[in-house]
């Protein structure tokens, strides 16, 4: 019996210290960050960003996908979304984008167009109320994005972009970091 307590004990403390997007959402909606400057804003930004990287792959994407730190991310300076993109960066991000240049242009295409259609799904699945015609998350990248992305690989072209277009293929790179994890690259192509 006592064992049964403390198991279920534990597994309460765990759940109460686990980010999840409600916390998320919480934190975001009381901390303006146009009334902050300074350390306090650098402090706040740190905080979106460990809260944002405790969150499960599944949770992370709904966030995403929810909109919960498009407003904070419109009112960052270039700075501040850069460095904000770096610290959000999946872990083991590099090594993926390492790994992802190693393949051939055309398994580099089949696995964009794969994550593109995943994500997708995954808006699609959406609530309505929390998607609309300007959504800066949609599931699109331009053509010229995606064939760069392609054909000069996904490190090239992250690194030496703005931020802007970092945050517009960080889901993309969220999405092909899991497809890879789980062993789901498409096959085929040279």
């Amino acid at each position: 019996m006592g064992a049964w307590l403390l198991a279920a004990a534990g597994y309460g403390l765990a759940n109460h210290w686990k980010m999840t997007a409600d916390k998320l959402r919480a934190y975001l909606s009381r901390t303006d960050l146009n009334q902050l400057t300074g350390e306090a804003r650098a402090k706040a930004l740190r905080e979106l960003a460990d809260r944002i990287n405790a969150l499960s792959p599944e949770d992370r994407r709904n966030a995403r996908l929810g909109h919960l730190w498009t407003q904070w991310f419109s009112e960052m300076t270039e700075e501040e979304k850069s460095a904000f993109l770096d610290a959000t960066l999946p872990t083991g991000f590099k090594e993926m984008l390492t790994s992802f240049e190693q393949l051939p242009a055309q398994r580099r295409k089949l696995a964009i167009d794969k994550a593109l259609k995943e994500m997708q799904v995954a808006r699609n699945k959406q609530p309505s109320s929390q998607t609309n015609a300007t959504d800066t998350n949609a599931v699109v990248l331009s053509d010229d994005l995606q064939k760069q992305v392609a054909m000069i690989g996904l490190k090239s072209v992250y690194s030496d972009s703005s931020a802007e277009t970092k945050a517009e293929l960080a889901p993309l790179l969220e999405q092909i970091q899991i497809n890879m994890e789980m062993g789901r690259m498409p096959r085929g192509g040279n």
